[in-house]
C-alpha cells in the first residue's frame, strides 16, 4: 500500500502505477464516495455511449450527420 501526502492546498498525488492501470490522464474527473474512514476515488464509465453502427463511417459522413443536424435544428 502507498502513501501520499495532503498538500496545503488538500491535494494528494495519485501513483503513477494507478494512473497507469486505470488509464488516468490529466484533465480526468474522478468520482469520490466516503465508505466510512475511507476515500474511495472511482473512475466513472464513460458518460456518452458509443454508437455501433455497423460499418466504418468517413469523416466526410461525420460532417454531412453535423451539418444536417445544425440545419435541422436552426429550422
Amino acid at each position: 500500500m502507498d502513501r501520499v501526502k495532503v498538500t496545503r492546498n488538500y491535494q494528494v498525488t495519485i501513483p503513477s502505477w494507478v494512473r497507469e492501470r486505470l488509464s488516468i490522464k490529466e484533465g480526468d474527473i474522478l468520482e469520490v464516495e466516503l465508505r466510512g474512514d475511507e476515500i474511495v476515488f472511482r473512475k466513472p464509465k464513460a458518460e456518452r455511449p458509443r454508437l455501433r453502427l455497423g460499418k466504418k463511417l468517413t469523416l466526410e459522413d461525420i460532417e454531412r450527420a453535423i451539418e444536417s443536424g445544425i440545419n435541422e435544428s436552426s429550422s
